[in-house]
């Protein structure tokens, strides 16, 4: 170890560091109040529960308790599936217990959300001419690009009838 003395003291290591050291202070902060447990939830939602909650809820926040231990999760859940979810809260507890092989939740907090997202299926505007777009591709020189395109556009066009 070297230590550098002018006005800052500074002791500066050598070879191999620990990991603790590497982390920044705030993923600190939040793997220790839990955010491991919150981020595995939310990655692997749709795997720890039903195909039918998961369609009509999601994990906002976990709080946990002491020690890792009797966190509470708080789902938002779609306006009109709260009954469903309710029923469920058992089930979502010890499903996401047996995934971590603990237990990790202990309570489960609905809030409503009233607003459903909306996915926009709109997302390609409908092609009005394509004369320009076959006009265009014919002076692409690159020939899997052109097949590519081609079979892209054949989908979109059968999927847009």
């Amino acid at each position: 170890m070297h230590n550098k003395n002018n006005n800052k003291t500074q002791s500066l290591i050598q070879g191999l560091r620990p990991f603790s050291s590497s982390i920044p202070k705030t993923l600190k902060k939040h793997l220790r109040k839990g955010g491991y447990n919150y981020s595995n939830i939310v990655d692997n939602w749709t795997k720890m529960v039903s195909k039918k909650i998961s369609n009509a809820c999601y994990p906002i926040t976990v709080k946990m308790g002491k020690d890792m231990k009797d966190g509470n999760l708080v789902l938002n859940v779609i306006h009109g599936k709260e009954m469903e979810i309710e029923y469920e809260k058992k089930e979502i507890i010890d499903k996401i217990n047996s995934f971590f092989g603990y237990n990790c939740i202990a309570h489960v907090t609905l809030k409503i959300v009233q607003n459903t997202i909306k996915s926009n299926n709109d997302v390609f505007p409908k092609i009005k001419n394509s004369s320009v777009i076959k006009d265009k591709m014919e002076k692409i020189k690159n020939e899997e690009l052109k097949s590519s395109l081609n079979s892209f556009l054949k989908a979109y066009n059968e999927k847009n009838k």
